[in-house]
């Protein structure tokens, strides 16, 4: 099966405050199959991917939530992008 160029398949995960669980929870559903819990995953257009996101940094609280982002753009390659606190300390990280 080729790889369509205009559309990418998804993987979002989340951490988010309770108050905020319900409503990513809905966002996400719009756009993506529920596979388990805080994970949705599914086929997204370009624009469709940049309109979820920009719904959920609507929502989110930036400084205690986060929301990742794994892009496959082949059957070998991917990218992954979190926005949020990941928890992870960019101190820590050694280069």
């Amino acid at each position: 099966m080729k790889n369509k160029l205009n559309y990418n398949y998804v993987i979002v995960f989340y951490d988010v405050g309770e108050k905020r669980v319900a409503k990513v929870f809905k966002i996400c559903k719009q756009y993506l199959k529920h596979f388990q819990k805080s994970v949705f995953r599914g086929h997204i257009t370009p624009a469709n991917y940049l309109e979820l996101k920009g719904k959920l940094l609507k929502v989110i609280d930036l400084d205690y939530d986060f929301v990742t982002f794994i892009q496959t753009i082949s059957d070998s390659s991917f990218n992954e992008e979190s926005i949020g606190n990941t928890g992870i300390n960019p101190e820590s990280i050694i280069l």
